[in-house]
């Protein structure tokens, strides 16, 4: 019984450093801490927005072209997670995404029309499978349209 209660000792020092939410964390000069304070005072919503946008159409189209990654389910969320937040930004930022966001869009339907056609051993264009995917009276493509 000794013997389980010193190893139940040893273990414990071993395991706290950095070990679950009570682990240690990196400590940080003072001027560090007031750079981030001062970054934070800064920062604005719809900056965030803005660099998640960029990140959710980067990865939206990568799920789509990327042979070894592709999920068009992950995708499509990512392409209806932009169309939400393009209201919130800034008008110029939202005009700027629209194109890049319009590319994955089509991208997406090529992608989803080409593995339905060659899911029926079609080997023809990826355009075969799109007509039920028609483009809406805006010009672009949207996720869940009619």
């Amino acid at each position: 019984m000794d013997e389980k209660a010193s190893d139940h000792e040893t273990a414990e020092p071993d395991q706290q450093p950095g070990a679950g939410p009570e682990g240690t964390e990196p400590q940080l000069s003072e001027a560090e801490r007031e750079m981030l304070e001062q970054q934070m005072r800064e920062i604005r919503v719809e900056d965030l927005l803005t660099q998640t946008v960029a990140s959710v159409l980067n990865l939206s189209a990568r799920r789509i072209v990327k042979e070894d990654e592709i999920d068009l389910d992950q995708a499509r969320i990512g392409i209806d997670a932009v169309r939400a937040i393009i209201p919130l930004l800034p008008a110029e930022v939202g005009e700027a995404v629209r194109e890049p966001l319009s590319q994955v869009q089509m991208l997406y339907a090529q992608r989803s029309g080409g593995e339905e056609s060659q899911a029926a051993g079609d080997e023809g264009p990826p355009s075969a499978g799109e007509p039920p995917q028609q483009p809406g009276g805006s010009g672009l493509w949207t996720p869940g349209s009619s």
